[in-house]
């Protein structure tokens, strides 16, 4: 035939596990071209052979458009010689050392599946795993790549022959779905007891029947295992809570659907789209005062963490409850979330009284997400399920593959590559065994499957963190220290994809600081290579070390003896521990196992137990959150707040517990000191930026640090800078906390390598040769 030609194409992005080798079967029938698609570790790879018009009309279609999960990166063509082939097919995949294809995230039931699952005339009606190319498990059922069958843990099911059928024919949505199955031949959903023995009867009604007599129940989901009781029955809640071990910190509740979740919350129409998205996270919005839960599901919080389900089994179990059901993370206090179903018998056994399991093997544990929602865009919390694996791209290119281990808390660890940085799914605490061991392994599990060998390490400062123990005993060439708050403002920049000089404002708990120190209100001049410290919060000592993290009423004891010395008044939080204060200040003024620090999360914390808010917490960050929880925002007071002009700027974070001392002592509500105390902070650190822009001329400012998940906090600041002509930057792809800096590290890392050619002059051995931060001459 005349005229005919042949083209070879490569398809790059999130093109495998989402449809694309049948989506383009049926664009080739479309416009009449033969040929085959193929997977590889590359991504997709196709040859057509047609007319011209014919393969520009399909090529132009490729880079138009995509399945429902597709997200095309690049198409690359070239031609060679014509073959005579007749037909389109799909081949085999092909393996390699090269891993350049993305992994799908795990997604959302899709509206088809949702239908077959409701229809008793489908052969799926009512199964449990139902899925399509357009939905269902992808990242925590891939073992490697390509991604296939065999590369999953839906190896273990042999196909039927309807499915088998399904999953051959290219006009089927369920043509090469991966995790395609049906009752005949999926994986089978079973109700054991605390006892592990199997309980008769449908699985489902059963465990709703549980749920309704007040019983604890463990329910296997895409990452891990939940612990749910219904929302509404105070007494299991507090049954779960004391099981659990978490005696306060809030519970996320799932609801039916969105006009359920709608009776809990006050819904804007972007936490409606979150809700009802293909990830489904939790989101975090404001409670209604009549939401029908009991008061123990989110005590001293304004807000409650609202989800829709997110699985088949899940739709299934909302839908016999018909009610609201709390659904927590499946572990004790301090633990990772259980995925193994050995694991989660063993460890669970005394919190659930029935477990609601499968036998499809979870291969990676991921978290539920979590969202806020500020100024109509998304404010991670937790960067986790639905979410991972897709990556954050940067435009400035990583010149050798980079691992960053993150930080000790809130960890997330990332590897880089190219222009994209795959920032992991929440690991957690790295104090627990199980949890470093998880760290460990997702990181040898992310190299794997996207091909990263690291030459590049980038961690902590602090040399206790077990994340840059981890870094230092690595056999990588290049070690790459990067200070705690610098990263934060770096995951920031990276976050917006801004790559100039910025202000930048850290506020968090605490990190290492360049000068040995414990850092955590800092106001940063930085680039994505560099930092100078230009102004932090006034230092304080913290009074018995790690035990006034644990116990705010210490760092009142400190933050109002620097004060007021030796006039502190009969405050009410000194009277409940007039027994240990004198021991507490004297522990503050000899330095003795009181180190000092900057840190804006101890500010609130002193705040907060100087209003009788908390005095002691049970998880981090307690004190802030239900400081935050107490504003009202009515409340247009404003405690003063020095600015302490000098080379270093220093904020007087004891003005500020001054005046809540004060007005405790006239009688005034907790919730106006609360405002009060916010909008204090927020207007000396506007006058601080503009110090410091007038100073270096700089009009871009980047906020972050967990102290930036406040709300309240960020949109006082950022309306504050705006209104004096100032471009903020905030998170909207990475937690602003602890769980972004890993992307931070990693662009750091990445930016000094782009200029550390000359570092072949440093003495040190290239395997020890660290950077740290120098102030610009």
């Amino acid at each position: 035939m005349t005229g005919v030609e042949r083209i070879r194409v490569r398809v790059q992005g999130l093109v495998q596990g989402v449809g694309f080798r049948p989506f383009v079967c049926v664009l080739a029938g479309e416009h009449g071209v033969a040929g085959f698609v193929g997977n590889d570790a590359g991504g997709v790879f196709i040859e057509a052979e047609g007319q011209r018009p014919d393969l520009d009309g399909f090529v132009a279609a490729l880079r138009q458009q995509t399945p429902p999960l597709a997200i095309v990166d690049q198409v690359t063509v070239e031609t060679t010689d014509p073959t005579g082939e007749t037909g389109f097919r799909i081949v085999a995949s092909e393996g390699g050392a090269l891993r350049e294809a993305l992994v799908a995230p795990d997604t959302a039931p899709c509206a088809d599946c949702l239908a077959e699952l409701a229809d008793p005339a489908c052969r799926r009606f009512g199964h449990p795993f139902t899925n399509c190319t357009n939905c269902g498990p992808r990242f925590t059922i891939v073992t490697g790549v390509p991604y296939d069958r065999h590369t999953t843990t839906m190896a273990d099911f042999a196909m039927c022959a309807a499915c088998e059928r399904e999953y051959r024919d290219p006009h089927d949505r369920r043509f090469h779905a991966q995790p395609v199955c049906c009752p005949s031949c999926g994986p089978a959903l079973r109700l054991l007891g605390a006892d592990g023995l199997p309980v008769p009867g449908d699985p489902i009604m059963t465990a709703v029947t549980w749920l309704r007599q007040g019983r604890v129940l463990a329910v296997k989901g895409l990452g891990g295992y939940h612990l749910a009781v219904l929302a509404d029955q105070a007494r299991a809640v507090d049954v779960l809570r004391a099981r659990k071990r978490r005696e306060t910190r809030p519970f996320a509740v799932m609801a039916p659907d969105l006009a359920a979740a709608g009776a809990l919350v006050h819904l804007r129409p972007e936490a409606e789209r979150l809700l009802t998205g293909i990830r489904r996270p939790i989101v975090l919005a404001p409670r209604r005062e009549n939401a029908a839960i009991a008061e123990a599901v989110a005590p001293g919080s304004r807000d409650l963490g609202v989800m829709l389900p997110h699985t088949p089994l899940h739709h299934l179990l909302a839908g016999q409850a018909a009610r609201p059901f709390v659904l927590t993370s499946g572990n004790l206090s301090g633990e990772p979330i259980a995925c193994q179903d050995e694991d989660a018998l063993r460890r669970l056994s005394s919190v659930a009284d029935g477990f609601l399991l499968h036998d499809r093997r979870i291969h990676v544990r991921a978290d539920d997400s979590l969202i806020r929602v500020y100024r109509g865009r998304e404010l991670p919390i937790r960067r986790s399920r639905g979410y991972v694996p897709t990556p954050i791209t940067v435009p400035w290119p990583f010149p050798r593959p980079v691992l960053a281990c993150g930080a000790e808390l809130k960890n997330t660890f990332c590897v880089a590559k190219g222009g994209q940085a795959f920032v992991s799914h929440h690991i957690g605490d790295l104090e627990n065994y199980e949890t470093l061991r998880s760290f460990t392994e997702g990181i040898d599990h992310f190299c794997r499957i996207f091909g990263v060998r690291p030459a590049v390490i980038a961690h902590d400062l602090h040399p206790e963190y077990l994340s840059t123990k981890y870094a230092m005993e690595r056999h990588e060439p290049d070690l790459v220290g990067v200070q705690h708050h610098h990263a934060h403002i770096a995951s920031c920049l990276a976050d917006n994809g801004y790559a100039g000089q910025v202000i930048g404002v850290a506020f968090d708990g605490l990190g290492f600081g360049a000068d040995g120190t414990l850092w955590g209100g800092e106001l940063l001049i930085a680039d994505l290579t560099t930092f100078h410290r230009a102004g932090h919060l006034e230092a304080v000592p913290m009074p018995g070390g790690a035990a006034a993290i644990r116990q705010p009423w210490r760092m009142a004891a400190a933050f109002l003896d620097r004060g007021y010395g030796d006039d502190v008044p009969d405050l009410p939080v000194r009277r409940r521990y007039h027994d240990r204060w004198a021991a507490a200040v004297a522990l503050a003024r000899t330095g003795t196992n009181s180190p000092l620090t900057s840190s804006a999360g101890r500010l609130f914390d002193a705040v907060s137990a100087v209003a009788g808010i908390r005095d002691v917490i049970t998880y981090e960050g307690q004190a802030a959150a239900e400081l935050e929880a107490r504003v009202d925002p009515a409340e247009q007071g404003a405690y003063p707040m020095r600015v302490n002009d000098g080379d270093l700027l220093v904020l007087a974070g004891s003005d500020l517990v001054r005046s809540a001392a004060e007005d405790v002592r006239s009688g005034v509500a907790v919730e106006r000191i609360a405002a009060r105390f916010h909008n204090g902070l927020a207007a000396a650190v506007v006058r601080a930026v503009r110090t410091l822009r007038d100073r270096t001329g700089l009009e871009t400012v980047a906020l972050s640090g967990g102290v930036f998940q406040n709300v309240v906090l960020l949109e006082l600041v950022v309306s504050g800078l705006e209104r004096h002509g100032l471009q903020v930057l905030v998170h909207s792809r990475v937690p602003p906390g602890d769980g972004g800096i890993s992307l931070g590290q990693a662009v750091v890392a990445a930016a000094r390598d782009r200029l550390s050619r000359c570092a072949e002059a440093d003495p040190r051995p290239a395997h020890r040769r660290s950077w740290y931060p120098r102030k610009p001459s």
